[in-house]
């Protein structure tokens, strides 16, 4: 297998999420007076957020809250191996430590995913039950524990060696793995992974179960079907840019696997992408993370959500698994982390771009509720399990100065 430091834009599957309006999207409203702009970090390719515009029409979105997420968490990656296999067969998953600094150093969270583009094969946790994937079909690990992919349910296989995955990273991608010898192929896989950091916020991963299977084995015409076929073609071909090309074609497959996901949710479902199918909570939700410096308060954020305050509060409260301005608080200390990580600004700048006016209250919450002051987290000091504030919420209005 091989893995190799890709850093890649998240530029291309946020144009194709606008695209296509689903209810993953928040709704563009008014500039509020006094409000200050969003953070560099979102505003990094102006000539993106045009295409999205013009793509969009006139009820385009300005708030994409699972774009913002996605952005500010560092999607990165991905690495592909190409899996050719005769029964039987089964290889098992590396350890994630073994591979995310290989895709991005410093990271906290790997997804593995896989593809199968002919055949037929099963996919398990170790110790769960098998899960049948056939041709057209992905299967996505969101937390990368420990799995196997075999021809049979319960097949067993050792994890690879270090001096394999050195060998392998020294290959040319996509790195053919070949169980065939003389017979029939029986299956053929694409896979990848994905790293991001799942500290200190990221609500996505928290709503994701730990497998997801989607696709269309008799043929699916959406866009993970383009990209399987793309994925393809990219794999035999191995033309100029082939690894770049397939790097991006993984993040709209990851992006299009979440919308297949939250659409498939059935109606009493609560957390972070059932808020999201909300028009109501996906407005309240796209504000927050477009204008995360504004003053806002839940009486402000149900008006512009068409809502009273009451039942927004209590909605959000419901579905969302937090009050409204707890959630405003924990996604201005991500920001704020990912702001101090980058290392390009002071902490009194920091500060500002999340709304705090005073560099020691923005201090002060930060320690409170991520567990250490911003300076030892721009040097990649981590707090200690459990040491973080249970109480992250803020009062209403905004950050205290």
């Amino acid at each position: 297998m091989i893995f190799v430091l890709i850093q890649v834009s998240f530029g291309c599957a946020q144009r194709h999420l606008r695209r296509h309006r689903t209810a993953l999207a928040g709704l563009k409203v008014p500039a509020v007076n006094g409000m200050m702009g969003r953070p560099p970090y979102l505003t990094a390719r102006p000539e993106l957020e045009r295409d999205a515009a013009q793509l969009a029409g006139n009820d385009g979105m300005a708030g994409d809250a699972l774009s913002d997420l996605l952005k500010t968490i560092r999607l990165t990656g991905a690495t592909f191996f190409d899996i050719e296999a005769q029964d039987p067969w089964a290889i098992r998953s590396p350890a994630p430590s073994s591979i995310l600094p290989r895709i991005l150093p410093g990271a906290d969270h790997l997804i593995s995913y896989h593809v199968v583009t002919d055949g037929r094969c099963f996919a398990r946790i170790i110790g769960k039950e098998a899960i049948p994937v056939e041709a057209g079909e992905v299967v996505v690990f969101t937390n990368s524990d420990p799995h196997i992919m075999s021809s049979t349910p319960d097949l067993g296989a050792d994890p690879p060696t270090a001096d394999v995955l050195e060998i392998a990273a020294a290959g040319q991608q996509p790195f053919p793995i070949n169980f065939v010898k003389d017979g029939a192929l029986s299956a053929r896989l694409v896979c990848g992974y994905l790293a991001c950091h799942a500290l200190p916020f990221n609500p996505l991963l928290e709503a994701l179960p730990p497998v997801i299977k989607a696709g269309d084995a008799r043929g699916d015409g959406g866009w993970l079907g383009q990209f399987i076929r793309l994925a393809v073609a990219e794999v035999a071909e191995k033309r100029a840019g082939s690894e770049t090309v397939l790097t991006k074609l993984s993040e709209l497959m990851f992006v299009d696997v979440l919308r297949r996901y939250v659409e498939s949710l059935p109606p009493q479902q609560a957390g972070w992408l059932a808020g999201l199918r909300d028009p109501h909570l996906s407005k309240a939700l796209a504000l927050m993370h477009d204008h995360p410096a504004h003053n806002w308060t839940v009486e402000a954020l149900a008006k512009e959500s068409a809502l009273s305050r009451t039942v927004l509060a209590e909605r959000f409260n419901k579905i969302v698994g937090m009050p409204p301005m707890h959630y405003l608080a924990k996604w201005r200390m991500q920001i704020a982390s990912e702001l101090l990580g980058a290392g390009g600004s002071n902490v009194a700048s920091i500060a500002a771009q999340i709304g705090y006016e005073s560099e020691a209250a923005f201090s002060r919450a930060f320690k409170k509720m991520i567990g250490v002051p911003p300076s030892a987290w721009r040097v990649g000091v981590r707090a200690a399990a459990g040491s973080e504030s249970k109480d992250a919420s803020e009062t209403e209005g905004g950050p205290s100065v």
